[in-house]
């Protein structure tokens, strides 16, 4: 089980994580980066961040599924975007997003970088998790 802590006496968080995670037992797995492209292999929502946001998440709940995982097995997010334009509306998606699908409203530590591409120049978003299952 995650436990995600802010420790006493440090800075408190900028967003919708927590400082640390706690993770006792259970077999941990490091999750790729889920990109925004549909089950047919095509890039969805080209020059449209909520959708690739949507999309991106989606792809994420299934790899969870197919592990036996949930939302609330994730340790850490870590998250890139190509624009900083992006982060607003990313903010946004994630504040509406979240508390449909982890119990708690405390979150997992999340590292988020602004990089000048991804792996195609139509992608504008992606997240990585690590996840310790049951």
């Amino acid at each position: 089980m995650a436990n995600y802590l802010n420790p006493n006496g440090a800075a408190p968080a900028q967003g919708l994580y927590s400082h640390a995670t706690r993770v006792d037992g259970g077999p941990l797995y490091f999750v790729a980066g889920q990109l925004a492209v549909n089950t047919d292999g095509e890039i969805v929502g080209k020059n449209d961040f909520a959708a690739q946001f949507d999309q991106v998440f989606k792809n994420l709940a299934d790899v969870l599924k197919g592990l036996g995982a949930s939302f609330d097995d994730i340790v850490k997010f870590t998250t890139y975007l190509v624009s900083e334009q992006h982060l607003e509306i990313f903010m946004k998606k994630r504040a509406e997003y979240f508390p449909t699908v982890f119990r708690s409203a405390d979150f997992p530590p999340n590292t988020l970088l602004t990089v000048k591409r991804l792996v195609k120049e139509e992608f504008l978003f992606e997240v990585e998790a690590i996840v310790q299952a049951k």
